[in-house]
């Protein structure tokens, strides 16, 4: 994947350098000089910009979304997205991208670029580009007059270009004199100060001991929802099932958070919020769930002889149809008015929960008695069980220990070590617990496969790849007890 571009704002004066010799394999092709027009859409308040995405039509590129660069969590394997469309109005494939930021406000022009742009391409010796380097002065219209210009120096880094080798191309532009580096995109500079202001949604510095309640619950607020957010898009393109995850991981953690901090909540307004957030992990989980099913299958069809893996296809093809049936409904649920209002209440949420007085008490004082009811029950429904539980009620314990994880990971700023390895640990008998669920649930799947089957061939190797699954069902039964006797140590919870 090729490299970030290294943006410089030049001096007054510069000009572009020659290139030659500039590394000893690579030889600069003639400058080349071309006229660009851009036009920049975004919202009223300039919400894509402030959180840096973009929705442009340009000539001769046509329409494009920029969607925004690394986060905490993946890097988009397609942060830059071309769509076809007519100059007039924003194709709705390339709204749908930015609904997240869009909501339910409207876009509209925001600004019109004219570009003189001179660039050269760096190649190697045998003909691949390495870089192109660009110098652009950039004119800033409004109804054809100008506001303002400026330029910018850019280095687009190709496959090959090694850190070493841009870093000799960016010394020879600054002695020239292309100035210093800058990650602020054109847009946003051409815009000027209100679209380098704030996103909608900013997590606020982690809270510590000496932080209210309120601060630590509107902390755990604010990351969910910027987490949905941020992958919102990726949900939609549907290239990495990383996205649907991460999607719908936010949503539970929201919803384990409200539950967490209820006592502390309005009453109403948790409960239209988690009704909705209900409604919304519903339609991820759709889709989550047989993508985690359909890698299950493979994992273990992987181990088949390459005749029995070509056998075992078509029965994997119905589970494949059924994952896209769950897309095309998902894709209709994230195109509704419902989830376009409800992001706007999540986001009015993370900016500012609807508490009760209490929430101002400090933290430290407040959070362990909500700590400990998740851990109450997730210890009694573990002493509830049979000495051989049935499938459903270890699927339940793992839901306790998601919400004692979740609990605890909430609080983990204020309580720190502590916080963090109880978490940690209730996480590993989720995960263990998980495993068994995943196994329970694809032997299912194969039993009415199995009996579904067009040949006895396709029964047969359904039965092969349940015997596999068996094996992990069977060791997630024999493992979570050891999971579960280290969550239940007492000086895990001597903070509680």
């Amino acid at each position: 994947m090729p490299g970030h571009n290294i943006k410089l704002w030049p001096l007054p004066g510069f000009r572009l350098p020659s290139l030659q010799g500039v590394a000893s394999d690579l030889s600069p092709g003639n400058e080349e000089l071309i006229d660009l027009f851009s036009t920049y859409w975004d919202t009223p308040d300039l919400r894509l910009s402030r959180s840096g995405a973009s929705l442009r039509f340009s000539e001769p590129e046509g329409w494009t979304v920029n969607l925004p660069g690394p986060n905490d969590y993946r890097l988009l394997a397609r942060p830059k997205i071309h769509f076809i469309g007519d100059p007039g109005e924003p194709p709705f494939a390339a709204i749908d991208l930015v609904r997240a930021w869009v909501r339910t406000s409207k876009v509209q022009v925001v600004a019109q670029l004219k570009t003189r742009r001179r660039s050269v391409t760096l190649r190697t010796r045998d003909g691949k580009n390495a870089a192109e380097i660009v110098d652009d002065e950039v004119t800033v219209l409004d109804a054809g007059r100008i506001v303002t210009m400026f330029r910018e120096v850019k280095v687009k880094p190709g496959d090959d270009l090694s850190p070493i080798t841009a870093d000799l191309i960016v010394g020879r532009l600054r002695a020239a004199g292309a100035g210093s580096t800058s990650n602020v995109s054109t847009v946003v500079r051409a815009l000027g100060a209100r679209a380098s202001a704030p996103p909608d949604v900013v997590v606020p510095t982690p809270p510590g001991r000496t932080s209210t309640t309120r601060e630590a619950i509107q902390a755990a607020i604010s990351s969910s929802v910027a987490r949905l957010i941020d992958h919102d898009a990726g949900a939609r393109l549907g290239d990495d099932p990383e996205m649907v995850h991460q999607a719908r991981v936010a949503t539970r953690r929201l919803r384990s958070d409200l539950r967490t901090f209820r006592p502390l909540l309005d009453e109403q307004w948790d409960e239209s919020l988690r009704g909705e957030l209900r409604w919304l992990g519903s339609e991820l989980g759709k889709v989550r769930d047989a993508e985690v099913l359909i890698d299950l299958l493979r994992t273990k069809a992987a181990r088949l002889s390459p005749q029995e893996r070509v056998g075992f296809e078509p029965l994997l093809r119905h589970l494949i149809a059924d994952w896209q049936a769950a897309r095309i409904e998902l894709l209709a649920a994230l195109r509704t008015n419902r989830y376009a209002l409800l992001l706007d209440s999540l986001v009015a949420a993370a900016r500012e929960p609807a508490l009760v007085p209490e929430a101002d008490a400090p933290a430290i004082e407040v959070l362990p008695p909500l700590v400990r009811l998740p851990w109450k029950r997730l210890r009694r429904d573990v002493k509830a069980l049979a000495a051989v539980p049935p499938d459903g009620e270890l699927h339940a314990v793992r839901i306790r220990a998601k919400r004692m994880r979740y609990a605890s990971e909430a609080v983990a700023a204020v309580f720190g070590a502590p916080a963090v390895d109880l978490a940690k640990t209730a996480g590993d008998l989720q995960k263990v617990l998980g495993d068994h669920q995943d196994a329970a649930i694809a032997l299912i799947w194969l039993r009415v496969a199995a009996k579904d089957a067009r040949t006895s061939d396709e029964a047969f190797l359904a039965g092969m790849v349940a015997g596999m699954v068996r094996e992990d069902e069977r060791s997630a039964r024999a493992a979570w007890p050891r999971t579960w006797k280290a969550l239940n140590r007492t000086k895990l919870r001597t903070w509680l």
